[in-house]
């Protein structure tokens, strides 16, 4: 990818950023979902951790500041929706989804821009304050040094990747068939349930537990949290994150292939 390439992809990402920034009135409803939202969860945690100490190797302040990472991260990431499949579907569905094929740009690094800087203005805009309202008013575990802080950041970029992989998957399904609503509803619970936003996956038992953490899902908070609280490799964890970006990013552009060679046109 050349320099104009790449000023055209961080012309897209700041275009996202730009985007969601004027949504003012959606942002704040967000927000003070979140928190009420994060406020129900910790109350729940901490009932659950008071009956059971150290349940899947957290105590009561690392299973609250748990729940306010996942309230941080549930709309950066798009675990229940939201992200730029969305608009992606819709384009595919009306046809709009040619006029994309025909630019002199990849289709793929588009979406992906655009969804970066989505995801960066959601994580400012909307993550920080119920992660900042739980870190006041609850007692939660945060790392003192720099160097987890740094290594947490880059987890939540690798996360970045892999929701997008996964909800860029989920877009292309409508080439074929051509309402996505269905496979997207199936993708938004498998990641509430596979990634941890409900209950940590360090809780599941047994099988269930060594299979949930191997889906790519566990990369959108368990791995984030895990490294943010110490109960995680880094290094280990970018390996497993990064291999399934790859992975993922990969079988979107074979998909993205097989379609644009059979572009269907609904409605027009």
């Amino acid at each position: 990818m050349g320099v104009g390439a790449g000023r055209l992809y961080a012309a897209v990402a700041a275009g996202g950023f730009r985007r969601y920034a004027t949504y003012r009135v959606a942002t704040a409803a967000g927000v003070f979902t979140n928190t009420v939202f994060g406020l129900i969860l910790v109350y729940t945690y901490l009932a659950l951790w008071e009956e059971r100490p150290h349940l899947g190797g957290y105590d009561q302040a690392q299973a609250v500041t748990y729940v306010w990472l996942g309230q941080a991260l549930l709309s950066t990431l798009a675990i229940g929706g939201g992200g730029v499949e969305d608009e992606l579907m819709e384009r595919i569905r009306t046809g709009d989804i040619a006029i994309d094929l025909y630019r002199p740009s990849d289709l793929q690094l588009w979406w992906l821009s655009a969804d970066l800087g989505r995801a960066l203005f959601q994580l400012l805009g909307r993550g920080m304050v119920p992660f900042g309202f739980g870190a006041l008013f609850f007692p939660v575990a945060l790392p003192t040094d720099v160097i987890t802080w740094a290594a947490f950041l880059g987890t939540v970029l690798l996360a970045m990747l892999v929701g997008f992989g996964i909800r860029f998957l989920v877009a292309l399904s409508a080439f074929w068939l051509l309402d996505g609503t269905g496979a997207a509803q199936v993708a938004w619970l498998a990641g509430f349930f596979c990634s941890g936003m409900l209950l940590p996956l360090n809780v599941f038992p047994g099988t269930l537990g060594e299979v949930v953490r191997a889906l790519p899902w566990s990369s959108l908070l368990q791995a984030p949290a895990d490294v943010l609280l110490g109960q995680a490799d880094p290094l280990g964890t970018y390996a497993f994150q990064g291999a399934w970006a790859l992975a993922l990013l990969a079988a979107g552009r074979l998909v993205q292939s097989a379609a644009a060679r059979r572009v269907v046109v609904q409605g027009g």
